[in-house]
C-alpha cells in the first residue's frame, strides 16, 4: 500500500503524506486491487486537501475506508426494483485459439461489426467459439484491429515487456503533464464544503475511466456537462457514471453543433477526453485548435496503450490492456485456472479515473495538462505487490447508512463514498440520469 501510494503521490507532484485507511478486507486477486483502489481515492481526495489549503490555509485530515473503496470500483448503485441492463454484449469475453487466448470486445455495435466482419456472422458464444478456434491468436488480434474492432491476445508480463508498445508505454511516466499557456489565475468560487463549485468541467470521456473522473469533480462541487454524440449509449454503466452530471449530445461533424461546442470549450476550466490519440486531432479540434479556442484550458485525456509506440492510436478498454498486459495471464497462474482470469473489478479504469480527478485538481490555477494510459497503470499495479486470496466480508450494506437516489430509470441506494475529507463531504447535486436528458449548456 505504502509503495503504491508513494509512487501516485510523487506522480501527482504531491507532497509524500500517509495517509489512513480504515476496516478492513481486500478483493481477491493475483494482484493488490483493494490498495490500488484505496491508494487512486486517496491522492485524488489529497489534491482536494491541497487545494483547500492553498486558499484557506488549513489542511484538511484524510481517510479512505478500504471496504468501501472495493465496493466503489465494482459499482456503488443498489437499484431498488429495478435492475442495470448487462454489462457486456452477449458474444465479448475470452475465447480459445489455436496456440493461445483472445478476448474480443464486442459491446458498441460497430466493434461488434468489425469482429463479424472478420469471422462471419456470429449467432452465439458458441459460434464464435468455433470460428475463432481456427484462428492464431495473434493473426486474429490483428485482423480484428485492422478492421476497426477491438481484441487482445493473452500475453505474459514478460511478453508485454520485450513487446514495442509494451516497451514504449512503460517508458512513460504514470502522468504526463506538460505546462500550459501562462494564464491569470481566476478567482477562487468553491469553499471548504464545496471546494470545486464555479469549475466547468467538459466531459467527452465515456465508459468508465473518465466518467469516474468527472463524477468525483462533481462530487466536490464541479459543473461537469457531459456530451456524447447522438447515438452513443452505454446502458450498463450508466446510472453508475452519470452521478452529478448533466448529460447532453453533440454531433461533431455537423456545422451548428460545432459552434455550440466551441462556445461551451471556450468557457470550460477543465476537458476531459478519452478519445484515440489522433481522433480529436481528425476533428479540427488537436491540442493547437483546442488551446487556440481556450487559451487557459486544463486539458486531461487518456487512452488505453499509451502515448508512444506503435498502438498509441489503438481502440482499447481495460479488459483488453488486462489481457495484453500478462494481468490476466498472472490471475490464470494465481487461481490454477484453464483460461484467462482477470481482475475481480475494471481496476484500471477506476484507478485511472481517480487519477486523472486528481491531475485535474493540481492543474487549477496553472493550466497545462495531463495524460494517463489504462497501460502505463496496469504497471503501477502489477510491479506493486500480490494480492490476497482472502475475501472481502459481504456483510449487510444496509449498516454502511445507503443514501437514496432517485433516478429515471427508479429508486435506487448509493454506497457512502469511501474517501472522508474534512469539512467536505463529496456529494452530488444531481442523480444519475440517462445521456442527452439536458441541453448543451453550462448550468
Amino acid at each position: 500500500m505504502t509503495d503504491l501510494l508513494t509512487s501516485i503521490q510523487a506522480a501527482l507532484g504531491l507532497p509524500h503524506t500517509p495517509i489512513p485507511f480504515t476496516s478492513s478486507g481486500a478483493l481477491p486477486s493475483a494482484f493488490a486491487v483493494t490498495d490500488l483502489a484505496c491508494a487512486s481515492i486517496a491522492a485524488a481526495g489529497q489534491a482536494a486537501s491541497e487545494l483547500l489549503q492553498q486558499q484557506t490555509g488549513r489542511l484538511p485530515n484524510l481517510e479512505v475506508d478500504r471496504r468501501l473503496a472495493s465496493f466503489w470500483f465494482a459499482t456503488s448503485i443498489r437499484p431498488v426494483g429495478w435492475s442495470i441492463p448487462p454489462l457486456w454484449d452477449p458474444v465479448a469475453g475470452d475465447y480459445a485459439t489455436k496456440d493461445g487466448w483472445i478476448r474480443l470486445h464486442t459491446n458498441a455495435p460497430h466493434h461488434r461489426a468489425a469482429a463479424e466482419s472478420v469471422l462471419g456472422a456470429c449467432a452465439d458464444r458458441a459460434d464464435v467459439a468455433s470460428k475463432v478456434a481456427q484462428w492464431a491468436k495473434t493473426d486474429l488480434e490483428q485482423a480484428v484491429v485492422d478492421a476497426g474492432g477491438c481484441a487482445a491476445e493473452m500475453r505474459t508480463w514478460a511478453q508485454w515487456q520485450a513487446h514495442p508498445q509494451g516497451l514504449a508505454v512503460n517508458a512513460e511516466p504514470l502522468i504526463q503533464f506538460s505546462a500550459g499557456n501562462p494564464q491569470q489565475p481566476k478567482p477562487w468560487k468553491g469553499s471548504v464544503a464545496q471546494p470545486l463549485a464555479g469549475i466547468k468541467v467538459l466531459d467527452l470521456t465515456r465508459v468508465l475511466a473518465g466518467p469516474v473522473a468527472s463524477r468525483f469533480l462533481a462530487g466536490l462541487g464541479a459543473d461537469v456537462l457531459r456530451i456524447d454524440p447522438p447515438t452513443w449509449n452505454e446502458p450498463g454503466v450508466v446510472p453508475e457514471v452519470t452521478l452529478g452530471k448533466r448529460c447532453a449530445r453533440l454531433d461533431l461533424h455537423n456545422k451548428e453543433d460545432r459552434t455550440l461546442f466551441e462556445s461551451l470549450l471556450k468557457d470550460a476550466d477543465i476537458l476531459l477526453h478519452g478519445y484515440r490519440a489522433d481522433a480529436l486531432q481528425r476533428l479540427g479540434y488537436g491540442v493547437a485548435e483546442r488551446q487556440k479556442l481556450a487559451p487557459g484550458l486544463i486539458d486531461v485525456c487518456l487512452n488505453a496503450y499509451g502515448w508512444s509506440g506503435p498502438w498509441q492510436n489503438r481502440r482499447g478498454f481495460d479488459s483488453l490492456v488486462q489481457m495484453s498486459s500478462g494481468i490476466a495471464e498472472a490471475g490464470m497462474q494465481w487461481k490454477t485456472a484453464d483460461k484467462p482470469t482477470p481482475l475481480p473489478v475494471q481496476a484500471l479504469d477506476h484507478a485511472t479515473g481517480y487519477l486523472m480527478a486528481a491531475a485535474s485538481i493540481t492543474l487549477l490555477g496553472r493550466s497545462g495538462s495531463a495524460r494517463l494510459s489504462l497501460a502505463r497503470t496496469a504497471k503501477l499495479l502489477i510491479e506493486n505487490g500480490a494480492g490476497t486470496t482472502e475475501a472481502l466480508r459481504a456483510e449487510d450494506e444496509n449498516d454502511q447508512g445507503l443514501l437514496v437516489e432517485q433516478t429515471p430509470w427508479g429508486p435506487a441506494h448509493r454506497l457512502q463514498v469511501p474517501l472522508k475529507i474534512t469539512g467536505t463531504p463529496l456529494q452530488w447535486a444531481l442523480p444519475a440520469t440517462e445521456l442527452g436528458s439536458h441541453r448543451a449548456q453550462w448550468g
